[in-house]
């Protein structure tokens, strides 16, 4: 960073020193984690404030899914980490494809354990990283940097409205370059930080809270949450196997005929333990291969599938 671009951050909100903690390396043990506590507190409230757009890029990533679509993260350091993180937990959560939820950071997979120096200096490098991933106009590209001004970011929320997809930023300051250049801005503004210019703190916990709205949100809407349930998890160890059985047993709770373990046990073995499949075979009398069919017809969606008057 050259001196005009040291200059340029010194009015971020996110740089400004936090008179509250200003004395926090005086502070006994429980006084200092008092003071990060109610900073901490204070993240909530600022990501409420952008409950609507939050909302609106919610239904932009579905509307783009349903037409083909995937969603993008990109971000440098602390707020990449975050969007990989975000990422890679939508497969075994929501039995998605790797491919539907893409985490991009600066330097790769190298940076997700390591500092990679100026690689978030580059535009270009998103870019690239993009067009590895084929990314298109169908596509939804969430620029992520408390700054709003990373290069890197920029640089491939550049490329992707060049293409005509759908851009939203997540950033930690009001009026940010990232928010200009987005078609859905969110901006929890949480102030200074508890050390200075750590935006690793709470900064990086209004991410992960959005992140986490974002993509459970877009779940809920394409119907892979039934109730509060995770239908369709998967069940790739012996919690998770364990998680299955339960949730079935919930699911199928308020059945007139309610299924015994053994009959849930067996239904999830001729599914190969999928929650949701089993689900509609209990639900109505059906062998897997038609419970696979009724869901594809029903996109997926339970309520369709097992409540409503569905005829195969």
């Amino acid at each position: 960073m050259n001196v005009t671009d040291a200059k340029a951050t010194e009015h971020l909100v996110t740089e400004q020193r936090n008179e509250r903690t200003a004395h926090i390396d005086r502070a006994d043990t429980l006084t200092m984690l008092r003071l990060i506590n109610e900073e901490d507190a204070l993240v909530p409230l600022a990501v409420q404030k952008e409950l609507p757009h939050i909302a609106l890029a919610v239904d932009a990533i579905v509307a783009a899914m349903e037409a083909g679509g995937r969603l993008f993260y990109c971000g440098a350091g602390t707020s990449g980490r975050l969007g990989v993180l975000d990422a890679s937990e939508c497969p075994p959560t929501f039995g998605t494809p790797p491919e539907l939820v893409v985490g991009l950071i600066a330097g790769g997979s190298e940076a997700l354990l390591h500092a990679i120096e100026g690689a978030e200096d580059s535009g270009e490098l998103c870019e690239r990283d993009l067009r590895a991933h084929g990314f298109c106009e169908r596509d939804v590209l969430c620029g992520i940097a408390a700054s709003g001004r990373t290069p890197y970011v920029l640089g491939g929320m550049r490329y992707a409205r060049a293409l005509g997809a759908t851009v939203l930023s997540l950033t930690c300051n009001p009026s940010s370059p990232m928010a200009a250049l987005a078609d859905i801005a969110i901006s929890p503004v949480v102030g200074a930080e508890v050390i200075t210019g750590s935006t690793r703190m709470k900064a990086g916990t209004a991410q992960k809270l959005v992140l986490n709205m974002l993509t459970t949100g877009v779940m809920i809407r394409r119907g892979r949450v039934y109730g509060n349930l995770m239908v369709d998890v998967q069940p790739t160890n012996e919690k998770l196997i364990a998680r299955a059985r339960r949730i079935v047993r919930e699911a199928t709770a308020t059945l007139s005929s309610v299924p015994d373990d053994a009959a849930i046990d067996a239904a999830l073995a001729a599914c190969g333990h999928h929650p949701k499949v089993a689900i509609v075979m209990l639900a109505r009398g059906t062998d897997a291969a038609t419970a696979e069919t009724i869901l594809t017809d029903c996109g997926g969606h339970l309520h369709a599938a097992i409540e409503a008057d569905y005829e195969h």
